[in-house]
C-alpha cells in the first residue's frame, strides 16, 4: 500500500504551509474510502474514523482523522491538471501499457448535477482515454471552459500512444486530433458526422461509387435483441489531400439494422480512417470503442453514482471525478471473480479485500 502513497507524493499540497494533516494520506484514507463506498467529503471522514485502526497500519496520522472540512478543502484547492498527470503513472504500477494494435477510445462525461448556479446546462465534464484491452482508464482530465476536443488532445499529447488505434465520436473528428494522434505514432477511427460536412458527403460518394469492394458482416441475437452489422472499407488518400486532413488514408461504413420487439430500425454511420483497415477490423475496433460507455461511463452512474453528485464548487468535481476513475482502475485489477460492484461491496465490508485491493500496484 505505501505505493499508493508513493504516487500522490507527487502532487503539490495547494493548502498553507501550517496544514495540520499530510496531503499523501488524504489522498490514501479518500481512494480507500471511496473503493469502500463513499461518495462525499463527509463520507470520507466517516470511513477513516470507522477504520482508524487498519489505515494507521499504514499511516501515520500524527493529528488524527482529517475532518470533513479538512477533505472538502483539498479537494476543492487541489489542482485537477496536476491530479490528472499522475494517472499514467498509476496505470504503469498496475502493469498496463499501450501495445501495438490496442485500442484506445476516447470521450467526455459530463457530471450532470455538477454545475454552478443557474448553468444547468453548463454541467462539469471530464474526458477519458480507455484501454479497450487492459479494461481501465488510462488517462483523465477535466474540461475547460466547455472545450472537450482540446482536452482530448491535451490528454493524449502527454499519453504514450504510439502504435494505439485512438476511436472517438464525430465531436472528435477534427484536424487538430488527427495531427496529435499521428504525430504520437498512432492510427484513428473517427466517426464522421455533420461537423465534417463537407468530407462526410465526398465520403458517402467514394464508398457509393466503389465497385465490388470487400465487406464484412456480424449477428448477434440476444434477449431478443438481433442486430446485425455490414461494414465496408474503402481508400480515400485522395480525400484526405484534398480536405486537408492529417493521415487520412480510408473511409469506413458500418450499416446497423436493429430488430427489437418484431420493429427494424437501421442505421448507418462513416468513419474517417488513418490506415485502410480490413472490413472486419473496423467492426472489431468500433465494438471495442463501445467499452468506454459500457464498463466505464455506466459502472461511474450505477456503482459510484457519479450523476447523482451534487458536489459542485471550485474544483471538488474535477478532483472527485478523477478518484472515482482511479478507484474502478484498482478494482478492475483485483483478480478474485466477482462483479465490480460486488469487489466494492467486499472492500466495504472486509478490510483483507481493501487491503488486498490497495496491494496490488508494483
Amino acid at each position: 500500500m505505501l505505493q499508493v502513497l508513493e504516487h500522490f507524493s507527487v502532487l503539490t499540497d495547494p493548502r498553507a504551509a501550517n496544514a495540520r494533516h499530510d496531503l499523501s494520506e488524504i489522498m490514501f484514507i479518500a481512494i480507500a474510502a471511496t473503493l469502500a463506498g463513499a461518495k462525499t467529503c463527509v463520507e470520507m471522514a466517516e470511513f477513516g474514523e470507522a477504520k482508524e485502526t487498519l489505515l494507521r497500519t499504514v499511516l501515520e496520522l500524527p493529528h488524527g482523522i482529517p475532518s470533513h472540512d479538512t477533505f472538502s478543502i483539498v479537494f476543492r484547492t487541489l489542482d485537477p491538471a496536476a491530479f490528472a498527470e499522475i494517472f499514467a503513472s498509476f496505470a504503469t504500477a498496475f502493469g498496463t501499457s499501450i501495445r501495438q494494435g490496442d485500442v484506445v477510445a476516447v470521450d467526455g462525461k459530463a457530471m450532470k448535477r455538477a454545475y454552478e448556479k443557474g448553468r444547468q446546462s453548463a454541467p462539469r465534464m471530464v474526458v477519458t482515454a480507455w484501454g479497450a484491452q487492459a479494461r481501465m482508464s488510462l488517462a483523465a482530465r477535466p474540461v475547460v471552459n466547455g472545450d472537450e476536443t482540446n482536452a482530448v488532445i491535451e490528454m493524449l499529447s502527454k499519453l504514450n500512444i504510439k502504435g494505439a488505434i485512438i476511436t472517438g465520436d464525430a465531436l472528435h473528428c477534427n484536424r487538430g486530433l488527427a495531427k496529435t494522434i499521428i504525430d504520437g505514432g498512432a492510427d484513428y477511427v473517427l466517426a464522421l458526422k455533420g461537423n465534417q460536412e463537407s468530407l462526410l458527403s465526398d465520403a458517402r460518394a467514394k464508398i457509393g461509387a466503389a465497385k465490388k469492394p470487400a465487406t464484412a458482416t456480424t449477428e448477434d441475437d440476444d434477449h431478443g435483441r438481433i442486430e446485425t452489422r455490414r461494414a465496408v472499407v474503402v481508400a480515400a488518400s485522395d480525400l484526405g489531400q484534398h480536405h486537408e486532413f492529417p493521415g487520412l488514408k480510408a473511409i469506413g461504413r458500418i450499416e446497423s439494422t436493429r430488430t427489437i420487439d418484431g420493429k427494424t430500425k437501421t442505421f448507418v454511420h462513416h468513419f474517417a480512417l488513418s490506415r485502410r483497415f480490413k472490413p472486419a477490423e473496423l467492426l472489431r475496433i468500433k465494438r471495442e470503442h463501445w467499452g468506454i460507455e459500457n464498463r466505464l461511463h455506466w459502472p461511474l452512474d450505477v456503482v459510484l453514482d457519479e450523476d447523482m453528485s451534487r458536489t459542485r464548487k471550485d474544483n471538488g468535481p474535477d478532483n472527485l471525478a478523477l478518484l472515482r476513475r482511479l478507484a474502478l482502475n484498482i478494482a478492475r485489477a483485483d483478480k478474485t471473480k466477482g462483479s465490480l460492484a460486488g469487489k466494492l461491496r467486499k472492500a466495504a465490508w472486509n478490510d483483507v479485500a481493501l487491503v488486498d485491493m490497495l496491494s496490488q500496484m508494483r
